[in-house]
This record gives C-alpha cells, structure tokens and sequence, in this order.
C-alpha cells in the first residue's frame, strides 16, 4: 500500500505545471515538506473545502490543470461538492488520499465511504480510479474532458508529517495568486 508522501510526490512529479489545493492538517504539511512551490494553495484550517477552493480555481483558470489533495475525512465533510464539479467539467484531477485517519487530531476514525470512485462518476465525473500501488496511481488514465477522481488507497504514517506551513496566509495567497495569473 502506498504511504501518502509517496502518493503526493508521485502526484506533483506526474502534474509538475499545475495549480494544487491541499486539505488541512497533515495533507498540506505532506505536500508542503514534499514539493513546496508557488502552485500549492495551502488550507491550513478548512477542513471539507479543498474541492470547493479547488473548483474556484479551475474556473478561473480554464487553461490550467488543477489538483486536488483531499483526506479520505475532509472529502466526506463535503460530497455535495462532486455534482458542482462534475457539472461544470473543469481539468480538475480529485486525489482522495484515503488512510482510514484523522491521524492530523489522533487518528480517529472518519466517516467511511465505501466506493468514493463510484459516487464520483455517479455524480458525473468523467473518469474515476481506485488505486493502491505506485504503478497503479502512474497507471491511471485522467479525462481530458472533464474531472477525474483518483481514490488513492494509503498506508498511516509511521511518523509525523513534518514541519508546519511557515508562510503567512496573507503571505501564501499573494505568491499563489502571482502563480495562478502568470
């Protein structure tokens, strides 16, 4: 099974231009210890509001791949969100990196979604992937015409996520926003 450093990493490696949203919490912290840059939209504090953001993005940025780093409990805080996505057909890939944790409050365990790639293409998504293997996560194809959700199987953590967010809000959004409009 993969670890989520792993995945993210894989993640950045396989969309190196795009615009990423990551959910709060040990998320943000994976991806901002792994592939700190401009690109990266941080939600350090809104849990359930990765996707939304991400979709905002994308709107506004038709000409630009966005990715979504969501935890298997923010993404189901707001399911809502997938027909809104699916609905306007944005180049949006939706990774839901699923570790069956809230390991960022002590690893309780979050509400289940038993089929997370099902409900995505129910909703209207144009592709949809579980994976749990590296080769699995390179191997899956994403729509060319609308979202993609990729359900990323994943290992807990055998340590801490490493270092938190240092820059600002304030500060993150304005080199975010320098990023997305160049």
């Amino acid at each position: 099974m993969l670890g989520i450093r792993e995945a993210i990493a894989e993640t950045v490696r396989r969309f190196p231009d795009s615009l990423t949203v990551s959910t709060c919490g040990f998320i943000t912290r994976d991806l901002y210890n792994t592939a700190d840059r401009p690109e990266n939209f941080y939600l350090v504090g809104s849990m359930g509001m990765a996707a939304p953001v991400g979709l905002g993005v994308a709107l506004a940025r038709p000409d630009r791949y966005v990715v979504v780093l969501d935890g298997d409990g923010s993404f189901a805080m707001n399911l809502s969100v997938l027909p809104m996505i699916a609905e306007h057909r944005p180049a949006l890939v939706h990774v839901v990196l699923d570790n069956g944790a809230h390991e960022s409050t002590g690893g309780q365990r979050p509400v289940h979604i038993g089929d997370p790639a099902g409900l995505a293409l129910a909703a209207g998504y144009a592709a949809a992937h579980c994976v749990a293997t590296l080769e699995e996560l390179r191997a899956a194809e994403c729509a060319p015409d609308g979202p993609t959700l990729l359900h990323v199987r994943c290992a807990r953590r055998g340590a801490g996520a490493g270092r938190r967010v240092e820059p600002t809000p304030q500060q993150l959004v304005a080199r975010f926003r320098a990023a997305a409009t160049a």
